[in-house]
């Protein structure tokens, strides 16, 4: 294995990660910038009102899009395992089969 391939595998890795999460960050997000808007408008200070709508929201969007993250993170590991002998015989790194970026 070479340092190219060690970082490319971290890269791929952390970008399923970031695009695993990247659905309650948004929805979070946006909850939090309206919960905000109300508050200031209506001048409520209450600090347990950003929590309440915020996990509600999140797990909505968690039970929606679970099918497609669970799909997208078996398909991963099934393709790290299925890879794993090729890459520890292999030592020409990025040019191994299995690792090519269509199938990540």
């Amino acid at each position: 294995m070479t340092v190219e391939f060690v970082v490319d595998f971290g890269r791929r890795a952390m970008e399923l990660i970031l695009l695993l999460s990247l659905p309650m960050l948004l929805v979070g997000l946006a909850i939090g910038l309206l919960v905000s808007v109300f508050q200031a408008t209506t001048q409520i200070q209450e600090m347990t009102l950003q929590f309440i709508p915020k996990i509600v929201c999140i797990t909505l969007v968690l039970v929606v899009t679970g099918p497609w993250l669970l799909d997208m993170l078996l398909d991963y590991t099934t393709q790290i395992l299925e890879n794993f002998p090729q890459w520890i015989r292999s030592t020409e790194g990025l040019t191994t089969p299995g690792l090519t970026p269509a199938e990540m």
